[in-house]
């Protein structure tokens, strides 16, 4: 191998294991220093270590303790040259005083003795600080996509369709936030515990579904976000297995996950529900999902928000032809959604459900009651969702007019295409 093409393949070994062990890195150096901006400066400092030093010594037999052990070495310096270093006395121990007769070969191990302490407790701190609702839920998504999915800036902006810099102002107005709140770095007590891992599944579901429904842009899905988001929700379900709404969340997810093949065409172009080819879900991930579901409601959470999304998504999963679906029981699962989490988007998808169980008509008197919501003034899938149940009922013209006026509100390449083919259909028939 050329000394070049060596150079290149080591550059992404580097990029491999600091996607994988950044979150974990990270987390473990935020615990020393108690902020999370400076513990991503210190971590970036062990990557640009390995990048200076692995080309020409070789990747280590164990790259990831070798970036772990390089942070930690420099958190001690902030540490030993900062006040903090007074305050974190009793936590850190004789042990900084000692740091300048101890080789660096046995730092890593002088600093785990000082810091005992399980790397699943400091992810979970990470993914609760990350996801803390003092910040803005651009902020939130932004920063949990650098901290823990070890996404560059450019890679979030791109996904998002929005400025870099952009990107960069919010993580760095995010992390500023955190410092100047007095965040703590640590799993929320529990009489807080549940509205703040509902604000931490928010957020993964945030990236799940610009992943699956791109708002904006020439591509109908960004898959590349939907990984990242079951990815994440997996480590939390890993990190707190009792909790059933995330087993709920994890499922819903790999449930809706599993049509990804057939939810885009031949050309990129959209495939709807129950026109698309369920040969070429994925089996797999519906398994997993359907597992789960099951894990979620045998911990008692049945009736949790996204465990009840997830029954509804196994209704769809468990039906081998469109013809099939339990669309009765998929109307009283939006029932109950609606009882339990009411909004306007429920009502959307309710009054589909009910038009797929019981007719389009009892379907539009719902939507109906919906055209002078605020809260979907200017969603697209409201005037789309009125036009597909006006075209059922053969008001043809009324249909072409909701299809024209969904095509105009979305920034969906891809979805203008699908509705403004939906509008012209209206003239043929």
């Amino acid at each position: 191998m050329s000394g070049n093409a060596g150079e290149a393949a080591i550059h992404r070994a580097i990029d491999a294991v600091w996607r994988i062990e950044s979150a974990k890195i990270v987390a473990t150096v935020a615990r020393m220093v108690r902020d999370v901006g400076l513990a991503e400066e210190l971590a970036q400092d062990a990557l640009v270590a390995a990048l200076e030093q692995w080309p020409g010594a070789g990747v280590p037999d164990k790259p990831a303790a070798w970036l772990t052990a390089v942070a930690k070495h420099r958190a001690l310096d902030h540490l030993r040259h900062s006040q903090l270093a007074e305050r974190k006395a009793g936590e850190i121990g004789r042990e900084l005083d000692a740091q300048h007769e101890i080789a660096q070969a046995d730092f890593a191990e002088a600093v785990d003795a000082a810091l005992d302490d399980d790397i699943g407790d400091d992810l979970l701190r990470l993914v609760f600080t990350a996801c803390h609702p003092v910040l803005s839920t651009e902020a939130r998504v932004a920063l949990t996509l650098r901290l823990l999915g070890g996404l560059a800036t450019d890679e979030i902006a791109r996904a998002f369709l929005v400025p870099e810099a952009t990107v960069a102002q919010r993580i760095v107005r995010a992390k500023r936030t955190l410092l100047e709140a007095r965040v703590p770095f640590e799993v929320p007590r529990r009489h807080e515990l549940a509205a703040r891992l509902a604000s931490v599944l928010e957020v993964l579901y945030l990236i799940f579904n610009e992943g699956y429904s791109a708002t904006a842009g020439d591509d109908w899905m960004r898959p590349a976000l939907c990984e990242e988001a079951m990815r994440l929700g997996r480590i939390v379900a890993g990190l707190m297995p009792e909790a059933s709404e995330v087993h709920g969340l994890v499922a819903l997810m790999e449930i809706q996950a599993s049509r990804t093949a057939a939810r885009v065409g031949p050309s990129g172009e959209p495939v709807l529900l129950l026109e698309q080819n369920r040969a070429r879900w994925d089996q797999m991930l519906i398994r997993r999902g359907l597992a789960g579901l099951a894990r979620a409601e045998a911990l008692g959470g049945a009736l949790g928000p996204y465990a009840l999304q997830a029954a509804i998504a196994a209704c769809h999963a468990r039906a081998r032809t469109a013809d099939e679906t339990d669309w009765a029981r998929i109307a009283a699962l939006y029932d109950a959604l609606a009882q339990l989490s009411p909004s306007p988007i429920v009502e959307l998808n309710r009054a589909v459900a009910l038009s797929m169980a019981f007719g389009p008509a009892a379907g539009l008197e719902l939507v109906d009651a919906l055209m002078d919501e605020p809260a979907l003034a200017g969603y697209h899938l409201l005037p789309t969702v009125r036009g597909d149940l006006l075209f059922k009922l053969g008001r043809r013209d009324e249909a072409r007019r909701e299809f024209e006026r969904a095509a105009a509100l979305t920034r969906n390449t891809r979805e203008r295409a699908l509705l403004t083919a939906r509008a012209r259909a209206c003239l043929s028939q």
